[in-house]
């Protein structure tokens, strides 16, 4: 019976499932973030990483390297060839045979799409926009920060949300429900206790800081805040230009093409008000039609469909 390894890396934690060949995860364990841009060893230290997870993973199974017949893993930070290359030399050399390596966002295409051939939108730690079309051509868009001009993942969404605050506070432009919203979250009693508020996005506390700006955020948009709304409208316009660009350079056969949303502002904190002005701005930019589908598993199992799709 046939084993294989997929590997979801992403920038805070990394996942490893085994799997049978009926798709079934017999043993799954998470680890650090496995980016390599995020690391100060960069590829090695990404590499010892995931060797580790690997070597944890099959010691949890209690299986070998042996049992497992394919590994195909999905990872943040994997943009281009030379970064590819890099990390797969250096995983080559601990010993793993008969892998693959992609970025992560094309792992989402192949968890969520019914055929096989669809466009994946993350928006989670990062952005990014992955499609693998009808004849198997692969396209990623973003993933670059502010280089490509990423928006709406969860760090971009708190910075603007702090920026607005602060624009209202200090700069006395647009009045935003944020405002009011934060101090009530955070126990907030003056604009310097605010200020002060910043050190934490580099603290220990930086995870529930974020988090509470993510949700006024969405909170503010809810009572239709203008500020946040006009925020919300470029992040659709801004999700809605990757989207179409996908359709227009690759061959995606069919009635419908399948957009997989994924990543926790997509799938854990999902607001209507931004996923239906993204299908509006969407379906405005071409005349094709488009099935949006939320994805309700986790992306590593992208990683086994695609092997058995193509590896064995």
């Amino acid at each position: 019976m046939g084993y294989y390894i997929g590997i979801d890396g992403g920038g805070t934690k990394t996942e490893y499932a085994l799997f049978d060949a009926e798709k079934n995860i017999i043993t799954d364990v998470k680890g650090p973030g496995s980016n390599h841009e995020n690391l100060e060893g960069s590829f090695d230290e990404a590499a010892k990483y995931i060797w580790d997870g690997i070597t944890s993973l099959l010691k949890e199974a209690g299986k070998s390297l042996d049992d497992v017949d394919y590994t195909l893993m999905g990872l943040a930070g994997i943009d281009h060839q030379f970064q590819h290359d890099e990390m797969y030399s250096r995983l080559e050399k601990y010993g793993l045979k008969n892998f693959s390596i992609y970025n992560d966002g094309f792992i989402v295409v192949k968890a969520g799409s019914l055929t096989g051939a669809a466009i994946g939108y993350n928006c989670g730690t990062g952005t990014c926009c992955n499609s693998i079309d009808n004849d198997g051509k692969m396209l990623q868009l973003a993933g670059l920060g502010d280089f490509s001009g990423d928006v709406g993942n969860g760090h971009w969404i708190a910075t603007t949300a702090y920026r607005l605050i602060y624009d209202d506070l200090y700069l006395g432009l647009e009045k935003t429900a944020l405002t009011q919203l934060i101090f009530k979250k955070r126990g907030y009693n003056s604009s310097e206790e605010f200020l002060a508020s910043v050190s934490l996005l580099d603290s220990d506390d930086s995870e529930g800081y974020i988090r509470d700006l993510i949700d006024a955020f969405f909170e503010a948009a809810e009572l239709g805040d203008k500020p946040v709304l006009d925020t919300v409208e470029y992040m659709a316009e801004r999700g809605s230009a990757l989207i179409a660009a996908h359709v227009n350079r690759l061959n995606f056969e069919g009635e419908c093409i399948e957009v997989v949303l994924s990543g926790s502002i997509h799938t854990k904190l999902p607001s209507k008000i931004y996923t239906d002005l993204l299908k509006q701005k969407t379906a405005q930019r071409t005349d094709r039609r488009f099935n949006f589908i939320v994805l309700d598993k986790p992306p590593v199992t992208g990683c086994v469909n695609w092997i058995l799709q193509e590896y064995v």
